[in-house]
């Protein structure tokens, strides 16, 4: 065989994010910026362990019977149920009556992939195998619903001009796309936006789903992070539930646990009835074991212990109304910087009207290219920052030279 063979495989372009975030990582400049990557931080730029994990790693350490065995395939049963009764409410009627099945998955990411999986081998499609997502997105989506040979479309989402929701344009596609389409909808926080429906919004989505015989298809990443209340965060969610309305939530515990590298997630799929709650349980369960056999477990023990603890559910709490308030102060103090002190031209209202962990500032391309190659301010082209990469330090250089793009001195 010629050694030659994959010379042919092309060169990928490289995630945006991760491109931006090794330039950042070699740039020396002392006053440089990373305000890409989607990781919380504290005031010092540094990686925030949540108490609460401290002291539930601790407590599972501390277990004498504590193994490395296999979970079982579909996940540790402690945290499938409890992730379940976090998203949906202990006593949704969907639990009640065992209309969901959950997986345990790998994070967030690996719950988008088994979602998009399971759909594209069992959902009764209608024509080509299509998902419609938000328009802009998180970029891993579209390779997600790729990588699984399904083709992703767009649905209007953010309107530039005003900087807000194109609620016309997203309500519209939604009544013209063919009955049973399939649409992914970010319960809250939207990535990379920061701009979520209102709730008398998401009523209308719902009607025009339930008409339209669309299946909605949910990824809650940020739950508690948005409003810092776990229960509001997936009121979307929950309603969807209480019209009885066919649905699958992909769930992860990356950001509002801090638990980036354990991938923590689950997949909650939404039956109508339970009568076909057996077969979709098993065929998770053959999907899984082709895919990567079992889930890890440390991650999900941490989770689970925190779910089933009242105390240590308390303080979990506690430590996401800590990361939101961190961001709220952010945002607010940006926003008085460009508005109060350098009076920056243009309306800045938006960044304390978005929420979550991302703003979409305005920026154009240029823009954003300009305080990237002159003030070391790293950002996506969209003029997409992460909050949390703001923190007293560094917050009144961003305003600065954020004032001197926006006045074209930049």
């Amino acid at each position: 065989m010629s050694t030659d063979i994959w010379n042919s495989v092309p060169l990928p372009s490289l995630d945006s994010i991760f491109k931006m975030t090794l330039a950042y990582n070699i740039d020396k400049h002392p006053a440089k910026v990373a305000l890409v990557m989607g990781v919380y931080k504290d005031d010092d730029n540094c990686p925030w362990v949540l108490p609460v994990i401290k002291k539930a790693t601790h407590i599972l350490l501390s277990n004498p019977d504590l193994d490395h065995e296999y979970l079982p395939v579909r996940g540790l049963p402690e945290f499938t149920d409890a992730a379940a009764k976090l998203m949906f409410g202990p006593t949704s009627p969907a639990l009640v009556d065992g209309r969901v099945v959950t997986t345990q998955t790998l994070s967030g990411t690996g719950a988008n992939h088994m979602g998009a999986l399971f759909l594209n081998r069992f959902y009764p499609w209608v024509g080509t195998k299509q998902i419609y997502l938000s328009d802009p997105t998180w970029p891993n989506f579209y390779a997600i619903v790729k990588n699984v040979g399904i083709e992703p479309l767009t649905y209007p989402y953010y309107d530039p001009k005003n900087i807000a929701l194109d609620f016309d344009g997203f309500l519209g596609t939604l009544q013209t796309a063919p009955r049973g389409s399939v649409f992914l909808f970010q319960a809250c926080a939207h990535n990379p936006t920061g701009i979520d429906p209102t709730a008398d919004q998401w009523k209308q989505i719902a009607e025009v789903v339930i008409n339209r015989n669309h299946f909605a298809f949910f990824d809650c990443a940020y739950q508690g992070l948005a409003s810092g209340d776990l229960d509001k965060d997936a009121w979307a969610v929950r309603y969807f539930v209480e019209k009885n309305i066919p649905l699958l939530v992909c769930q992860s515990f990356a950001k509002n646990a801090g638990l980036y590298g354990e991938r923590v997630g689950a997949l909650h799929i939404v039956l109508s009835n339970k009568d076909a709650a057996t077969q979709v349980r098993g065929q998770l369960a053959v999907l899984q074991r082709s895919e990567i056999s079992s889930p890890p477990s440390h991650g999900a023990r941490l989770v689970s212990l925190i779910l089933t603890s009242a105390d240590l559910f308390n303080e979990w709490t506690h430590d996401i109304k800590t990361m939101r308030s961190r961001l709220i102060a952010m945002r607010k103090e940006l926003h008085r910087l460009l508005t109060e002190e350098f009076h920056t031209p243009g309306n800045w209202e938006h960044i304390v009207n978005q929420v979550g962990m991302y703003c979409y500032t305005g920026l154009n391309p240029d823009q954003s290219k300009a305080l990237t190659d002159k003030a070391h301010i790293y950002l996506l082209d969209t003029g997409r920052i992460s909050i949390p990469g703001l923190n007293s330090k560094n917050i009144r250089y961003c305003a600065e030279n954020l004032d001197k793009t926006a006045r074209g001195e930049l």
